[in-house]
């Protein structure tokens, strides 16, 4: 029985064009790009791709990760591989390292931390060249009142609240390690507004649209569409409170992604 060679590759993609990363039929995805692209560059050979995670549809990553799994031979040259692998990926797609690890690394399993980013700008209309990178809310904010509201996140709470399509088996209480809005400083560009925002959050994991919805409570919030007692009980079990804006998807970036073997 010949041994699987199992490697880590750290990625960064702009999801604007993206129906998210798992491969779905008829759709341009990140997972679906990957595949396509590395059977053209080693035909022939068997290989298995896992992602660290699923990002929704725009979503972008500066951080993100899969494992790639080969049933022949190993790669000699990983550099080389690295070098031909992005030859072939669109421009919105960049490969940043490859190292192998062991045959029964967890990519999923073997997460601790990861940090996304929501950046976000406020209060008059963006140049549209923002689009693929931040969320534009038109209406004035009060963002100091979402900083606060911000700090009720970290914790150990039930966000059964932030989540949609809530299956049964579903764990809905997670720990938010750090919570907070500040001026954006993860991405500049001469078209951007003056001013812009980041919501940064991380946690060992989180729910479908989680984040998302962290984010549109916190922009109702800033609206004036709920109170901060209203964000408060929200993280209560069996809270009556229910929250249905799902901030837009190109807002969200993952910015970290840290692996208990980064330990050792």
């Amino acid at each position: 029985m010949k041994e699987n060679h199992v490697y880590i590759l750290r990625v960064q993609f702009l999801g604007f064009r993206y129906s998210g990363w798992q491969k779905q039929p008829n759709l341009r995805t990140i997972e679906g790009m990957l595949v396509k692209t590395l059977k053209f560059i080693v035909p022939g050979v068997p290989f298995k791709i896992l992602g660290a995670g699923r990002t929704d549809a725009k979503v972008s990553a500066l951080a993100a990760a899969f494992t790639l799994t080969f049933k022949e031979s190993p790669i000699q040259n990983m550099d080389h591989f690295i070098g031909l692998f992005n030859a072939n990926l669109p421009l919105d797609i960049r490969i940043l390292s490859m190292e192998e690890t062991k045959s029964d690394f967890n990519i999923i399993l073997d997460a601790k931390i990861k940090e996304y980013v929501y950046l976000f700008s406020f209060g008059q209309k963006n140049h549209p060249f923002c689009a693929p990178f931040m969320a534009n809310f038109l209406e004035d904010l009060d963002i100091e009142s979402m900083k606060k509201a911000a700090q009720l996140f970290v914790g150990t709470h039930d966000f059964s609240t932030y989540t949609s399509r809530l299956q049964k088996n579903t764990k809905t209480v997670r720990t938010i390690i750090s919570c907070e809005i500040r001026p954006n400083t993860l991405l500049k560009a001469n078209f951007f507004p003056e001013d812009s925002y980041a919501f940064h959050v991380s946690g060992a994991g989180f729910m479908r649209y989680q984040i998302r919805m962290m984010m549109g409570a916190l922009v109702l919030l800033g609206k004036g569409e709920l109170s901060l007692e209203n964000i408060r009980s929200s993280l209560i079990a069996g809270s009556e409170i229910q929250l249905t804006y799902v901030a837009p998807g190109s807002g969200l970036v993952l910015n970290g992604l840290e692996f208990a073997k980064d330990e050792s």
